[in-house]
């Protein structure tokens, strides 16, 4: 039966599809031969298809080289991934500040920029205009045209529905329902996504790392308050309304303040005990006030030796065991890490409450601490936007991305 012109338009793209993706996987460059090998193509449809490949401006053609020793015969074509063909953005959209990073289409950092909002509580005007001052910034940092921005991922610490709408019946997630996807997209033209920052964090963790090849999965944003990521059999979670991982339940669990998350605990507990005038260093580090303390000062004078503060990260201990433990009995991960701000300082406590988690789970995962330190949810907005382009990419040309008007 001879195949119909829209059936082969769809093998053409399919095939277009798996030679875009090895090369963009092989990160380095690929003859004809070896593409044709890769994918048990046609050498004819392989060279085709390269070059429909360099003219949409995905990929470049290489000058021939030719080894002295073999003179004869036709010189092999060579072929790479173009990964500046195109640039993402991640943006993580914070209560205190945000941060951007752009990236080329390897998932290569070009800039990193971070500015503070006036407060927790500043009004969406000001903070649509201290995200688009950081997109400029980072733009102009790579010397990158706006034009050239191919998708854009923006992180909020707030349920996101599969519509992309910030769910609003907590007072916490209000203020970030802001429309900055619709803000930046009207601007720019560009494309943008939005995703909660616990599920960026998942992604990032698991792109980058310790959860490399991990597909049962929990990521602990646990700095100021707890959220989580989780991965079931390499699927990313969402729920109903995008609030799978929120964990306001955890408050119902004994020896747990609710959603509080590691420096706010510490840092509360820490004030308490200075307060009380109980005998600990913590007082010398903030003569002024008690209010200058900060959880990465409880950290240190643990560290030092001070009981008072060892007692805090021994709760700290407990408490988070507590939520892990829950964790565990309800989704089973083989891996929980802990991220955010004070993942440098949860490396302390994972001993011990790797030692509490038997006692109120028979399913312990495995607990570490993340490396990717507080960019860890733009490095997943990053990984996040990635995964729209490499899935939208045969809609796009970024050859004719050199003709627009920045």
């Amino acid at each position: 039966m001879t195949e119909t012109a829209p059936s082969m338009q769809l093998l053409r793209r399919v095939n277009a599809g798996a030679l875009l993706a090895i090369m963009r996987k092989s990160g380095g460059v690929m003859t004809a031969s070896e593409l044709v090998k890769a994918t048990g193509l046609t050498r004819a449809t392989v060279i085709s298809i390269c070059d429909d490949l360099v003219e949409m401006g995905w990929v470049k053609e290489l000058e021939n080289q030719r080894d002295a020793q073999y003179a004869k015969g036709r010189p092999a074509r060579r072929f790479a991934f173009d990964a500046r063909a195109g640039y993402v953005l991640g943006v993580d959209l914070g209560d205190a500040k945000t941060r951007v990073m752009l990236a080329d289409l390897s998932g290569e950092p070009l800039a990193k920029v971070t500015l503070p909002f006036s407060g927790a509580g500043a009004p969406a005007a000001e903070r649509l205009d201290v995200v688009n001052r950081a997109v400029l910034a980072a733009l102009e940092d790579a010397e990158v045209p706006s034009v050239s921005v191919l998708a854009v991922s923006v992180g909020v610490a707030a349920p996101v529905s599969r519509d992309e709408a910030v769910l609003v019946t907590d007072a916490h997630w209000q203020m970030f329902d802001i429309d900055l996807p619709k803000a930046l997209a009207d601007q720019y033209g560009w494309h943008v996504l939005l995703e909660n920052d616990a599920n960026l964090a998942a992604l990032g963790e698991r792109w980058r790392g310790a959860a490399q090849g991990v597909d049962d999965l929990a990521v602990l944003l646990a700095g100021d308050r707890i959220g989580a990521g989780v991965f079931e059999s390499g699927r990313l979670l969402h729920g109903s309304r995008g609030g799978f991982g929120e964990l306001g339940y955890v408050g119902m669990i004994e020896g747990v303040e609710g959603p509080l998350g590691l420096a706010t605990l510490a840092r509360t507990w820490g004030r308490e005990a200075v307060l009380s005038a109980a005998p600990t260093s913590l007082s010398e580090m903030c003569p002024n006030s008690p209010d200058d303390l900060t959880a990465e000062m409880v950290f240190a004078a643990a560290a030092g030796g001070d009981h008072v503060a060892a007692e805090i990260l021994n709760r700290l201990a407990t408490s988070m065991a507590r939520v892990i433990a829950s964790l565990s009995c309800l989704l089973n991960p083989a891996l929980v890490v802990i991220g955010g701000a004070v993942a440098d300082s949860a490396h302390a406590i994972i001993p011990d409450l790797t030692d509490r988690l038997p006692t109120y789970t028979s399913t312990p995962p495995l607990v570490a601490a993340s490396q990717l330190g507080e960019a860890i949810v733009s490095i997943g907005a990053v990984r996040h936007a990635l995964d729209y382009v490499e899935d939208h990419a045969l809609e796009m040309r970024p050859a004719d991305l050199d003709h627009r008007v920045a």
